[in-house]
């Protein structure tokens, strides 16, 4: 029971990894963007927050597709076992 309970710990701890590095990675390859295509005013808090709000969502995403894929690696393991 408890090796049920630290394995889910882990697991819990590596998805909040994952999410957090993705959203970081996602943050700064925006950075590369031209926001002054997008927006008049790109440094303005409104333009900043949308930004923030552009990476969370993308890097969400790109999270969900990793631990997604690491999951069903796991489970093919189980399945050539």
């Amino acid at each position: 029971m408890d090796q049920m309970l630290t394995m889910t710990g882990l697991t819990g701890v590596f998805s909040i990894t994952v999410e957090i590095l993705s959203i970081l990675l996602v943050w700064m390859l925006m950075r590369e963007v031209k926001w002054e295509t997008f927006f008049r005013f790109p440094q303005s808090p409104k333009a900043r927050m949308l930004q923030l709000l552009l990476a969370v969502a993308l890097g969400h995403l790109f999270a969900q597709f990793i631990l997604q894929y690491w999951n069903y690696t796991t489970m093919l393991k189980s399945f050539i076992e």
